[in-house]
C-alpha cells in the first residue's frame, strides 16, 4: 500500500483528530495546534509556548480541550470557550507530572495516560523508570485515577459502545483492553495484541486497530505502521522511511489513514524538520472514539 504526502517540514507531528472537515494535530516543537485540508492548506490555529499544546480532543458539546505541557500550565487539561479563551478544565498535578495522550468518550468521560517519567533524561540513561496511570476525568468534573501499572501510555481509543478502552503501552510493545463501567471506571485489564512497537492508535468498523510497529528508529528495525486484529494478527502493513508517531482514520468517509511520522532523535527532537503527514485510502471506515 502506498502512501501520498500530505504535509512536511514538520518537527514532530503528534495526537491527530479527524475534526470539522480537516486533520488537526499538536505540532511539538513548535508549540502549535495546526488543522490541514485533504488538499494540504494548513493552518495554525494555536501557537502558544505558555500552553505547549501537547494532545488535544473535544467535548460532545464541541469545546476543544488541550493536554499542557508548557511551564505555566503543566499538569493541567484545558478548556477552550467559543469565545476563544482558554481555562482550566481540570488539575491532575495530584495523580501526575506529566500527561501524554487523551481521549473523550462518547459520554463525555475524559481518560488521560501520564507518567512522572522524564522520557528523554531516560533514553539518555540519566533517569530511572518510573511506571504510568490512566486518569478519569468525568462530565461533573470529578477527577480520579482508574488504572496504574502502565509502562508507558500512548494513543488510547474507546470502541463505538462506550464499553472498551484500549491503550498502546509502548514499551512492553502491547495493546491493553479495559473494560469500562458505568461510572467510568475501568476493570478486566486484558492484552489485546502484542510483539508491536505501538503509538497513537485508531480504530475501524471492522474492529481492528491501525497503529505503528516500530516507535523509534533503532538501526534496521522495520518502520512500519500495521493494521492489527484483537488477538494479534497482522492484517495489513505500510512500510515507512521513518517512524510513525501516531495515526488516525478519517476523510470525508472515515477511510483515509493519516500517519503522522518523521525521524526521531532523542539528542534533539525538536531540532530537524523531518516530520511529515502521509495518507493513504483503507477499506474499513473510522468508529468508536476519538469521534469524527
Amino acid at each position: 500500500m502506498n502512501t501520498n504526502l500530505l504535509l512536511e517540514n514538520l518537527r514532530l507531528p503528534e495526537s491527530p483528530r479527524w475534526h470539522a472537515g480537516r486533520l488537526w494535530f499538536c505540532h511539538w516543537g513548535a508549540d502549535e495546534i495546526v488543522a490541514v485540508d485533504a488538499d494540504g492548506r494548513a493552518e495554525v490555529v494555536l501557537h502558544s509556548p505558555e500552553i505547549g499544546p501537547h494532545t488535544i480532543d473535544w467535548l460532545p458539546d464541541g469545546r476543544m480541550l488541550i493536554v499542557a505541557r508548557g511551564e505555566a500550565y503543566a499538569g493541567r487539561l484545558l478548556r477552550v470557550e467559543p469565545d476563544g479563551s482558554v481555562v482550566v478544565h481540570a488539575d491532575l498535578r495530584e495523580l501526575s507530572g506529566g500527561w501524554n495522550e487523551m481521549v473523550v468518550d462518547g459520554r463525555g468521560n475524559i481518560y488521560l495516560n501520564g507518567t512522572d517519567l522524564d522520557l528523554l533524561e531516560f533514553f539518555a540513561g540519566r533517569a530511572e523508570f518510573v511506571p504510568g496511570v490512566i486518569a478519569l476525568v468525568t462530565p461533573d468534573g470529578e477527577v480520579r485515577q482508574v488504572a496504574d501499572g502502565i509502562e508507558f501510555g500512548n494513543g488510547m481509543v474507546v470502541t463505538p459502545d462506550n464499553r472498551t478502552l484500549v491503550l498502546a503501552d509502548s514499551f512492553p510493545g502491547t495493546l491493553v483492553a479495559f473494560d469500562i463501567a458505568e461510572d467510568g471506571g475501568l476493570s478486566n485489564r486484558r492484552i489485546w495484541a502484542e510483539g508491536l512497537m505501538p503509538d497513537g492508535i485508531t480504530m475501524d468498523a471492522e474492529g481492528a486497530i491501525w497503529t505503528s510497529s516500530a516507535a523509534f528508529d533503532r538501526g534496521g528495525e522495520e518502520k512500519d505502521c500495521v493494521r492489527v486484529a484483537e488477538g494479534g494478527t497482522i492484517l495489513d502493513r505500510i512500510p515507512l522511511d521513518r517512524s510513525a508517531f501516531a495515526l488516525m482514520l478519517g476523510g470525508d468517509d472515515g477511510r483515509t489513514l493519516h500517519v503522522l511520522m518523521a525521524i526521531w532523535n532523542p539528542a534533539d527532537p525538536w531540532g530537524d524538520r523531518t516530520g511529515q503527514v502521509r495518507t493513504a485510502r483503507v477499506g474499513a471506515p473510522r468508529v468508536g472514539w476519538p469521534s469524527l
